[in-house]
């Protein structure tokens, strides 16, 4: 995690320049927990917003869809943490439409929320939202999809925390799983269906790429852009496998990619392994021998948790990174459990 710590540095360097600007302070730095100074909590307690106190205080919730179980899941995993926490949680759904979710972030701030929990639809766009908030005094919570470094140093906008896998490790410990299973010395021919646009699934493929290097016989063919839905999934990986009649593996890098790379290979007949993050309640199968999984209710859940923990004072990490579930051939991911 390297590179992401470097843009947690930036990030609060950036950051610290504006304190005199911004009506909302957070403590995200480093990454490594060791920059939440004295000061930084200070500021954090002095500028917890008033709404905060009232009974059962909104926290706006900002989620790209609800056709991707994942969300479905993390949704119900907000609703019910923030009932037990006395909170309101108020959800809203974009579509998969970055201006749709910007124009929800500028209504939801309307109402002086207690604090904004983000599931960015793009990584780069959500910079924008980020900003929306600091503006507003509200403070962001971000989750699964890391908002671009870039585009929040330009902002000069800063969240308080991100929650999400350790998607790098989950690349790592996929591309462990391959050359397990197939042979440390195998002939690998991969394809990846990736989402090039959201920066937790590129940490997810330079994962892969780093840990399948190691065997010297592996190679990247082909590349696509699954757009984190089944049905593009489909579509790209049956233009891929005709394309590429050596390619043997797919790693995809999303649970939507893996359903469309799965029956992708089904109609296509041939005999290609996929690998990757997983699919909704898809039983692991010869062609289809190990996926590695996140928990989004539970994500939910410590988000609001996180929040809780704010609003007392109280220090919160400015990064969490939650391990991942790895399944095998006979084992099916529960409910919510997905990639």
């Amino acid at each position: 995690m390297k590179q992401q710590k470097k843009w947690v540095l930036a990030i609060a360097t950036a950051g610290a320049l504006a304190m005199g600007l911004t009506a909302c302070s957070g403590a995200i730095d480093t990454g490594t927990g060791k920059a939440s100074s004295e000061s930084d909590a200070q500021s954090v307690a002095q500028t917890i917003p008033e709404s905060c106190k009232k009974e059962g205080a909104l926290i706006s919730v900002l989620l790209p869809n609800q056709t991707n179980p994942y969300y479905v899941a993390m949704k119900e995993g907000f609703e019910t943490a923030a009932k037990d926490n006395g909170f309101t949680a108020e959800v809203q759904i974009a579509g998969d439409d970055d201006a749709q979710q910007l124009a929800q972030a500028q209504a939801a701030l309307q109402k002086k929320p207690c604090a904004l929990a983000l599931n960015p639809v793009k990584s780069e766009p959500a910079a924008a939202i980020v900003r929306e908030a600091n503006d507003a005094g509200v403070p962001v919570f971000t989750v699964n999809v890391i908002v671009d470094e870039k585009a929040l140093t330009a902002q000069n906008a800063r969240i308080v925390q991100y929650l999400g896998a350790d998607n790098k490790a989950g690349g790592v410990e996929t591309a462990k799983k391959i050359l397990e299973d197939l042979g440390a010395d195998s002939t690998l021919k991969i394809g990846f269906v990736t989402e090039p646009d959201e920066v937790p699934v590129v940490q997810r493929d330079e994962g892969f790429r780093e840990e399948i290097g190691k065997n010297k016989n592996a190679e990247v063919v082909a590349e696509v852009d699954g757009n984190v839905k089944a049905t593009d999934s489909l579509n790209v990986t049956t233009d891929m496998l005709q394309g590429n009649p050596e390619m043997n593996v797919i790693f995809a890098s999303t649970g939507p990619a893996a359903q469309g790379a799965i029956e992708a290979v089904a109609a296509s007949g041939r005999d290609v392994k996929v690998y990757g993050f997983c699919a909704a309640e898809m039983m692991l199968t010869d062609a289809y021998p190990a996926c590695v999984a996140q928990e989004p209710a539970d994500y939910g859940k410590r988000v609001i948790e996180q929040i809780a923990a704010y609003v007392k004072g109280e220090k919160v990490e400015p990064e969490i990174l939650r391990p991942l579930k790895m399944f095998v051939t006979g084992q099916t991911p529960g409910e919510g459990e997905v990639g």
